[in-house]
């Protein structure tokens, strides 16, 4: 059996090595008490908001502590960014790497005891021997050297991209490792099954309504066959489930909230997913536009999301063009 610890001495260089296995180190220790559940007081509310101003779980800053803590500690971190944090937390100026992640995703699931699990990103640091700042984290998702998820399912997994396809590592609980499944993860350019929070539609862009229309018509309208629908409200669980059978998964930009571009943050969540997504054979965009060429204006920026089958994604982009609106609703 192939280890994390094996894959990454021969595909990674020493520093991305370390880590990873340093981000490994730390999923552990969330498994661990997500297997407790309610025994180890992970459930219920932190009393706070974060910098989105979401309400926080007791996990989300206990998961977030546990990666600031190992991340800030590792010689190879120059900086490390936080869904759950305001500002950037420096480590050391030596540094070469910068990492941004999003501690739990889908933590609102955690006391219903359904899945979550911890995205991440690695970008690389151009200037080591200074002390890293916002800026340094403000690259398209195109320059990321490595991306991926832990999830914490029936099992724990770990799926990622170190830029030449997509790996799936399953953690044996009896040798505390992660154990290679499979080393070429692929996924079909077209399918019959997608994700979408249908309650928001009222809110969509008109392309995106049609869009979603056709589908529900199924094998009764114009795309002459039926789609399922399955919605977990977890970036992570719709994403992993596309990485093992396919299928495509939309947050679109919507008129609910007015002033935000989309739910789901650009560097968190967006253009890691994107990039294992791309490496794993299909497509990601903002309904328009390719998500990993866009240059961040902020840490926190949100910008909507479709990703998956190619020919899903491809079809998205092209009603927009054809009503002629960018994904934001501007006017082509």
């Amino acid at each position: 059996m192939t280890t994390l610890s094996d894959y990454l001495a021969t595909h990674a260089a020493p520093n991305l090595a370390s880590t990873m296995n340093t981000l490994a180190t730390a999923s552990i220790s969330i498994s661990h008490l997500l297997s407790k559940g309610a025994l180890a007081g992970i459930h219920g509310e932190a009393g706070g908001q974060n910098i989105q101003g979401e309400t926080q779980k007791k996990l989300d800053v206990i998961a977030n502590d546990l990666l600031l803590n190992t991340l800030t500690h590792n010689p190879h971190c120059a900086g490390v960014a936080s869904e759950e944090l305001d500002e950037i937390s420096l480590a050391h100026d030596d540094g070469t790497l910068l990492v941004t992640f999003d501690p739990l995703d889908g933590s609102s699931n955690i006391d219903i005891n359904m899945t979550v699990g911890t995205i991440f990103s690695i970008l690389p640091y151009h200037n080591s021997g200074q002390t890293a700042c916002e800026q340094d984290f403000l690259q398209k998702g195109s320059q990321q050297v490595a991306a991926g998820y832990f999830i914490y399912g029936t099992s724990t997994m770990l799926a990622f991209t170190l830029g030449a396809g997509v790996v799936m590592f399953s953690f044996d609980p009896t040798t505390q490792t992660y154990v290679l499944i499979n080393d070429d993860v692929k996924i079909s350019d077209t399918t019959a099954e997608y994700a979408i929070n249908a309650s928001n539609y009222r809110y969509w862009l008109t392309p995106m309504k049609r869009y979603i229309d056709e589908l529900v018509a199924g094998d009764m309208g114009i795309r002459n066959k039926d789609y399922n629908m399955r919605w977990v409200a977890a970036m992570i669980a719709d994403v992993h489930r596309i990485l093992m059978r396919g299928g495509v998964f939309m947050y679109p930009f919507d008129t609910k909230i007015e002033g935000k571009a989309g739910k789901l943050r650009l560097m968190y969540e967006a253009n890691p997913m994107s990039f294992i997504i791309e490496q794993a054979g299909g497509a990601s965009t903002d309904a328009v536009g390719r998500i990993m060429d866009i240059t961040p204006t902020h840490i926190h920026q949100r910008v909507p999301v479709v990703l998956g089958a190619r020919q899903e994604v491809e079809y998205v982009a092209d009603l927009h063009k054809e009503h002629g609106i960018l994904a934001d609703g501007t006017a082509v």
